[in-house]
């Protein structure tokens, strides 16, 4: 009798799982989750304390190059599109994963545009519409470590197409004291609470020579992650926020 109701509940646990993936697929769900992230984004904005520092380099490329290549951590993107001036063009390159397009819904609720991809830079379609869009004068956001990661870990994305457009790369981080820290998730994403002090920081453009070799641009890739890292946890102390450490690729299994 015990074996038997263990497995009618192990059935129904199955069912039960089943049919709560099917929710969370629905377009309607994400539709709904969207919604409520794009509204709450808005409160934890208009009741967040600002301090925001070098948000004019941001403008200043963006004003001298036509366009530029916005790069922020995937653990970050909460906050990022609430900073965006809507009079100009922004489109987001972002994973057709389930997660990509949640953060899609809530991108377009602020004026953003999307486009299907990866942020590896041999995904054919996707970059060559990127770049097109790019050389147009239209800025294009990217997600280095997403949609898997490793976390804070620089991917050579958004230098690839700095190096092929001549586009600067401009990178955006914030923190919010007091946020809470999705510690189980692979990028330990910063769940920002109402009511607290926030900084939104900018840093310099960064180029990357068309002529840079194999081994420059991983100088200058390791160069482009230390800021960005450097700059994120400069904040994070400041607001007394606990150390996020960055990811690391998983170990290899290697046969014997």
């Amino acid at each position: 009798m015990v074996a038997k109701n263990k497995n009618m509940y192990m059935m129904s646990s199955m069912k039960l799982k089943k049919l709560g993936q099917k929710i969370i697929n629905l377009p309607l769900t994400a539709h709904l989750v969207s919604w409520v992230a794009y509204w709450y984004v808005r409160f934890v904005a208009a009741t967040t304390r600002w301090d925001i520092r070098y948000l004019e380099n941001f403008y200043d490329s963006l004003e001298k190059y036509g366009s530029v290549i916005y790069v922020t951590w995937h653990g970050r993107v909460a906050m990022a599109p609430y900073f965006w001036d809507k009079r100009k063009t922004l489109k987001a390159l972002v994973s057709p994963h389930r997660d990509g397009q949640l953060i899609v819904g809530v991108l377009n609720r602020f004026g953003i545009g999307n486009i299907d991809g990866s942020s590896n830079e041999h995904a054919q379609s996707a970059a060559v519409t990127l770049m097109r869009e790019l050389k147009s004068g239209t800025t294009i956001a990217i997600i280095p470590d997403g949609p898997r990661g490793p976390s804070m870990t620089m991917t050579n994305s958004p230098l690839y197409y700095a190096q092929k457009t001549g586009k600067p790369i401009v990178c955006v981080t914030y923190s919010i004291a007091g946020s809470y820290i999705v510690e189980r998730s692979w990028d330990k994403m910063l769940i920002p609470l109402p009511f607290h002090k926030g900084i939104c920081a900018v840093t310099e453009p960064f180029f990357i020579p068309p002529e840079a070799d194999k081994s420059e641009l991983e100088t200058y890739r390791q160069k482009l992650e230390d800021n960005l890292n450097n700059l994120t946890w400069q904040l994070d102390r400041e607001l007394n926020m606990p150390f996020i450490q960055k990811g690391s690729l998983p170990r290899r299994k290697f046969k014997g």
